[in-house]
């Protein structure tokens, strides 16, 4: 059906390739960033339009042909006339060399281009209204099983309660953990053998899509697991899986990921935290931030520097820190290891803390999989996973704003009518749905690749950065349907818009998602 579209929008990413290359001759992209990150968001772009062809192929409902429509009509008219890789930020052909490229694009997509789509907007909203919604089956009985689960859980028993916990930044309740870990959130990934499901990253996605469209925080504590499973399977002993995995896998142990230190950001390789072993085991000194779930948890995977004398990333180890489980009263029992709350915004229900570890102890066996240096690359496998499942945790976010915003615009009368009936507001809700489906369907794209065994880092960065966008856009947009009342505490969306704002920033910021991409095609990896 859009077969022309994506071989023009493919030939102009690839003008957009060439002409950054030349640009560079030599440089590091650093000294062109702008023209360099807007080729990222060009490639990104036109690999969601792939993946939304393919979709739309798979289905072929009437609501799903025109979410499509929708979709190329404004990507391809983002990349003629410019990309938001910001608010402020737009990247504009002419920023790259590009614009006998860009009419050549618009001349071939004329016909998509030069349509008035309103009328297809208005079909959208109409058809949102009367309660349906994009496909979201997977083609597997089995993983839309699985969907139908969460989503009944979630709707049950997060979102009733969530924005309640929000307000007064409760932890997660011990018991919605305990009914998460008895539907296998916490082990989806881990072998049956250690007593997980043994499931790929598109099921992850659909797990944490539909627990963080109910509250974020419910998806992002699947992805503690997650991430803390990958690094054992992925380079850990047999000793240390046996230990770790099953009782990840059950809920049991909840693991939290120590990486992150002040004034450090996304350098790893600047890292001071310190641990140095001794004859009873590891002692572990320095300070780490934006720790989530610090206190709750009950094992650390720590990045430190165990090698002094080795420079950067050729330094830096992965420790397995067992950890007693703090309380309200004593959030941080284990001597040795101090910590402080950072207040937030949003992406409550675990909490984020600063800690400090003065003479900390760790055990002997804590090094993953038992040779030092090697914390970076334990690190780098599980990056990949983890900006997947952001993505999926973005999207749904993304869907919950759209929820949100078309239950308002549905409910609330103004002049007599229901405000849906306006076309700016119908009009929000149709490419509020639009925007949900083309980060969806790159962040499974991405699941695919990643499942199929291949490297997918590109990939995985594609998804994060679109995904995050889409998740603001969508919480911003709900937000206005509702007006003033959206400002208020009281409306989720308030808490939805918080919660969308950190998804470009954490697990890599979007310009370092963009960052990744275009060096990544660059030297040709795909």
């Amino acid at each position: 059906m859009f077969d022309q579209q994506l071989e023009a929008a493919r030939t102009y990413c690839s003008a957009a390739q060439t002409a950054l290359k030349a640009r560079l001759e030599g440089q590091r992209i650093d000294a062109h960033q702008r023209a360099g990150h807007g080729f990222a968001w060009v490639a990104t772009s036109v690999a969601a339009l792939e993946a939304v062809a393919q979709w739309q192929a798979r289905s072929g409902s009437a609501l799903d042909a025109q979410i499509a429509r929708l979709a190329f009509a404004e990507t391809l008219a983002q990349l003629v006339g410019g990309l938001p890789m910001g608010q402020n930020e737009i990247f504009r052909p002419a920023d790259l060399g590009l614009a006998a490229a860009a009419r050549v694009l618009a001349v071939a997509c004329a016909d998509v281009l030069d349509a008035d789509h309103a009328e297809t907007r208005a079909a959208v909203a109409e058809a949102l209204a009367a309660g349906q919604w994009p496909s979201d089956g997977l083609g597997d009985s089995d993983l839309d099983t699985i969907r139908d689960q969460f989503r009944r859980f979630t709707d049950a028993q997060i979102l009733p309660h969530a924005h309640k916990w929000h307000l007064a930044n409760d932890l997660i309740p011990d018991a919605t953990v305990r009914a998460m870990a008895g539907l296998g959130t916490f082990g989806v990934c881990i072998p049956e053998e250690f007593g997980g499901l043994g499931l790929g990253k598109l099921v992850m996605c659909v797990v944490t899509e539909e627990l963080s469209r109910g509250w974020i925080g419910a998806g992002s504590l699947g992805t503690r697991s997650e991430i803390a499973g990958e690094l054992i399977v992925l380079g850990g002993t047999e000793a240390q899986k046996a230990q770790w995995l099953p009782r990840i896998a059950s809920g049991e142990v909840l693991p939290t990921a120590v990486f992150t230190e002040p004034d450090t950001g996304s350098d790893l390789g600047s890292l001071q935290t310190r641990a140095r072993h001794d004859a009873n085991g590891w002692v572990i000194d320095g300070a780490k931030t934006w720790i989530t779930h610090a206190a709750r948890s009950d094992m650390m995977t720590l990045l430190a520097r165990t090698l002094p004398d080795a420079k950067g990333y050729a330094g830096l180890s992965m420790l397995l820190v067992p950890k007693p489980r703090g309380t309200k009263a004593d959030p941080f029992p284990a001597p040795g290891m101090t910590g402080s709350e950072i207040e937030v915004l949003g992406y409550r229900g675990m909490r984020e803390y600063a800690l400090q570890f003065d003479g900390l102890r760790a055990p002997a066996d804590a090094l993953l999989g038992g040779e030092e240096g090697q914390g970076f690359k334990h690190l780098m496998r599980t990056f990949e996973g983890a900006r997947i499942q952001t993505a999926a945790r973005a999207v749904g976010v993304a869907r919950r704003a759209l929820e949100l915003g078309l239950d308002y615009a549905l409910a609330r009368k103004q002049f007599g009518q229901a405000i849906i009936r306006f076309p700016r507001v119908a009009d929000k809700l149709a490419m509020s749905a639009v925007d949900m489906v083309l980060s969806r369907e790159l962040t499974y794209a991405a699941a695919r690749a990643k499942d199929s065994g291949k490297r997918c880092d590109i990939e995985a960065g594609m998804a994060k950065l679109l995904a995050a966008r889409a998740a603001w856009t969508n919480a911003d947009a709900a937000l206005q349907i509702h007006g003033g009342n959206g400002y208020a505490l009281e409306y989720e969306i308030s808490r939805v818009l918080c919660d969308a704002r950190i998804l470009n920033i954490f697990e890599g910021a979007g310009e370092i998602q963009a960052q990744v991409i275009a060096r990544g095609l660059l030297e040709g990896r795909n």
